[in-house]
């Protein structure tokens, strides 16, 4: 049996420090944590950079590394820094000094770094060793050379290799968040379906259970299935939470993908075995013909500038389409006779249909609406420049040609705020390999005192 300790769904969201002590005293083999995702978009892989605190980082990370002390056991996290960049893998490894320090304790660290070379994928691109996904982006060796980052997405032999070395502390760069949760199971002889399917339910902490905020999750992998335990003392795990999950952030609830096969959960059953745990049984783990690993990469995009109108007058509130369509057209005369250049301006309608926009069949108007107007050129003073020709036109512009100038609501002055760059994903591939740690990079050092 193998016992995985999962804190969090996420380093720096926080978890129940009570339902962590739990965890503890029910002497866990290793303690998996996910350090980041593709969640909240291309930015942070473009910056190479982490979206949550630093203060929130190193706090629970510090307590992360106390509790590992306290176990004597692994402590492991992946796609460190959110994106999982290299440069967010220094930053982490940095920190994880510095804690060290702090407490003057000494151990083994070891590194795993999954950015890759754009030459390097250019080549195998040529070489025929990198697929697209469905509905994937058309790539070049231009794409690739654009990318200001480029991962590999570690599975669970590369988390194994940074395991072998003896570490105390492995920092992984992009892995799959499943590959943190299923790799010490799998090599110690657990049944491969349920280390996949349970690394699966997981790989969030207790989003799994009643209480998904409480953080702290147990899962127990043996040679025939896993345990689902909540630690939190309000939270449980039924079947209907646990299967469950296998929809979230999956296209198919059944089948999940991994680097070197996929999991079939057609099969499983999910029985409650109290009030708060759950048993499975019945996953499988198919191998593929070929292992590969997904690529993701992130690229500048132009520059953006917002603004924030807010409209609260009832007969513009119900017209407010035609009046926007009105200052798109005006606006945009004037942007392009004045600035020239590619540029492109949008004008999201929140309280109405910001989220979906023309997709939102249901899309009602209530006393008040906000205007997010986005500027968006290709360089950060052309987009400012849009954006302030935008200005009066959000603030004052009438809805017809025959009737008295409107005044409208600027949340804040000056009006327009500088996103700067703007980054977008255009990667969305797979690499195939011959030697599963070819493209990524282990290193180990010894550190503290």
């Amino acid at each position: 049996m193998v016992k995985v300790l999962v804190p969090a769904g996420a380093l720096g969201l926080g978890y129940d420090r009570k339902a962590l002590a739990r965890g503890l005293r029910e002497n866990p083999d290793i303690i998996a944590i996910d350090g980041g995702s593709t969640d909240s978009g291309p930015y942070y892989l473009g910056t190479g950079t982490c979206k949550y605190s630093s203060g929130s980082v190193k706090s629970e990370w510090r307590e992360l590394i106390e509790a590992r002390a306290q176990a004597g056991v692994p402590l492991l996290i992946g796609s460190a820094g959110t994106c999982g960049a290299d440069s967010a893998v220094d930053w982490m490894a940095a920190i994880t000094r510095e804690i060290c320090a702090e407490l003057g304790i000494k151990v083994r660290l070891a590194v795993l770094k999954s950015g890759q070379d754009a030459a390097v994928m250019s080549e195998a691109l040529e070489n025929g060793r990198i697929s697209p996904l469905e509905a994937a982006p058309d790539i070049s060796a231009d794409t690739l050379r654009e990318c200001t980052n480029i991962v590999a997405l570690a599975g669970a032999e590369q988390i194994q290799a940074a395991l072998d070395t003896g570490a105390d502390i492995v920092i992984a760069g992009r892995t799959t968040d499943t590959a943190l949760i299923s790799a010490l199971p799998l090599a110690r002889g657990c049944h491969p379906g349920a280390a996949w399917h349970g690394a699966k339910i997981a790989e969030c902490g207790a989003l799994a259970t009643t209480s998904p905020e409480t953080g702290t999750i147990m899962v127990e992998f043996d040679e025939t299935g896993f345990t689902v335990t909540p630690m939190a003392e309000e939270a449980r795990a039924t079947p209907h939470t646990v299967s469950a999950h296998m929809l979230y952030e999956n296209t198919n609830p059944f089948v999940l993908f991994e680097p070197g096969g996929h999991l079939d959960v057609t099969a499983s059953t999910y029985t409650p075995l109290d009030e708060r745990r759950v048993r499975v049984e019945g996953s499988e783990w198919i191998t593929a013909g070929r292992y590969t690993v997904k690529l993701e990469g992130a690229r500048r995009a132009g520059y953006q500038t917002v603004s924030l109108t807010l409209v609260r007058d009832p007969r513009y509130v119900a017209n407010i389409h035609a009046w926007c369509d009105k200052v798109l057209d005006t606006a945009g005369v004037k942007a392009r006779e004045r600035v020239g250049g590619d540029f492109d301006i949008q004008l999201r309608l929140i309280g109405l249909n910001a989220t979906l926009g023309e997709l939102d069949k249901q899309a009602a108007s209530g006393t008040e609406i906000g205007i997010l107007a986005i500027a968006t050129a290709g360089t950060s003073e052309a987009s400012r420049e849009v954006a302030k020709i935008l200005n009066p036109y959000l603030l004052h512009h009438p809805l017809t040609d025959q009737e008295e100038m409107p005044t409208f609501a600027f949340p804040f002055s000056p009006a327009e705020l500088s996103r700067d760059v703007l980054y977008e994903f255009c990667l969305y591939h797979v690499l195939t390999v011959d030697d599963p740690m070819a493209p990524f990079r282990l290193t180990v050092e010894e550190i503290g005192q």
